[in-house]
């Protein structure tokens, strides 16, 4: 099948490394940056179009890489054109907004694929494998961190600009929902806080998930480390055990377990290196889908309540209550 690329930053950089992997033909990209577009067609050796319309003609899959403001409209022109989507997150800006994005894909019978990456994550994969088939018995609470530096833009920094990101609670948090949300099912009820930094756009929010089904997730996230200093960490609590990982550390992900009879008290689970690229992965995993016509892992629909999540956190930090949702 023929894939388009739509923007010419770095998760259209990123996405065409992952295309290279699949069985797709990877025909070029179009983006309203020519002098970017040009650099990124020369390294993957593709056509720069001169405009959406015209690549959506020459495609079968569109993979959408631009500002998630933009999200909605070009989704929908893609469904309209009758091709897939592979649409990077946040899915939109507002519940509504997926939805409509939603529908428009089912009604053209065009697959649509959000780009939930940390599924894909090794780590976070077999964490998730090991809470599943009952390893640390019954769920109890999960702490997750995914605290990064501001994002370095040069010129129009979208990022920083909530009409158009959602800011950093939609737009980098929002991975970490969506983990909880699968290991933990619905969530039911939402309290956060936010700080800011008084001289510039730095911030750390720590949030409290409460999930239908009992467990209890703690989320921090921030713009708050120095320049290309980037810290992720996950540790997840049961009734008979503990699973902890962290990128500080090279150890892998870690099993703690209640001590019985002849077990080692500490048992270390070796997972995937680090050369399984997750955003390969991933891409690998819609393109099959889209072939094959079977389910994806991640659907659209677990991306927008994803976004359901980070809106009534955003809500939360707000009004300094807890948001019910």
């Amino acid at each position: 099948m023929r894939v388009g690329i739509l923007g010419s930053g770095v998760m259209a950089e990123v996405h065409a490394a992952g295309w290279r992997t699949t069985g797709a033909e990877l025909m070029g990209c179009a983006s309203a940056n020519l002098e970017q577009a040009v650099r990124l067609a020369q390294q993957f050796n593709i056509k720069v179009y001169q405009n959406y319309a015209e690549l959506l003609r020459d495609v079968d899959i569109i993979d959408i890489c631009v500002p998630t403001h933009l999200h909605k409209q070009m989704v929908l022109q893609a469904a309209t054109a009758g091709r897939h989507v592979v649409c990077e997150k946040p899915i939109a800006l507002s519940v509504q907004d997926g939805l409509e994005m939603i529908e428009a894909c089912d009604r053209a019978g065009v697959r649509f694929f959000v780009a939930m990456v940390v599924r894909f994550f090794p780590q976070y994969r077999l964490s998730r494998e090991l809470v599943a088939r009952g390893q640390i018995g019954k769920l109890g609470v999960m702490r997750l961190k995914r605290v990064s530096y501001t994002p370095q833009k040069p010129g129009d920094n979208w990022y920083l600009d909530e009409s158009r990101s959602g800011g950093m609670v939609v737009d980098l948090m929002i991975h970490d929902f969506d983990y909880a949300r699968w290991l933990g099912g619905e969530v039911e009820r939402v309290f956060a806080r936010l700080n800011k930094a008084t001289d510039g756009p730095g911030q750390y929010a720590q949030a409290i998930l409460r999930f239908r089904d009992g467990p209890m997730a703690l989320i921090e996230g921030g713009w708050a480390y120095p320049p290309g200093v980037f810290r992720t960490a996950l540790d997840l609590s049961g009734t008979e055990g503990l699973i902890e990982w962290s990128s500080d550390e090279h150890a892998p992900v870690r099993s703690f377990l209640l001590q019985r009879p002849g077990e080692a008290a500490s048992v270390g689970l070796p997972i995937s290196g680090l050369s399984d690229d997750p955003y390969a992965l991933e891409l690998q995993h819609a393109y099959r889908c889209i072939q094959t016509g079977e389910p994806f892992e991640v659907t659209a629909q677990d991306g927008l309540e994803a976004l359901r999540i980070a809106l009534a956190v955003k809500e939360s930090i707000a009004t300094g209550k807890p948001v019910t949702l």
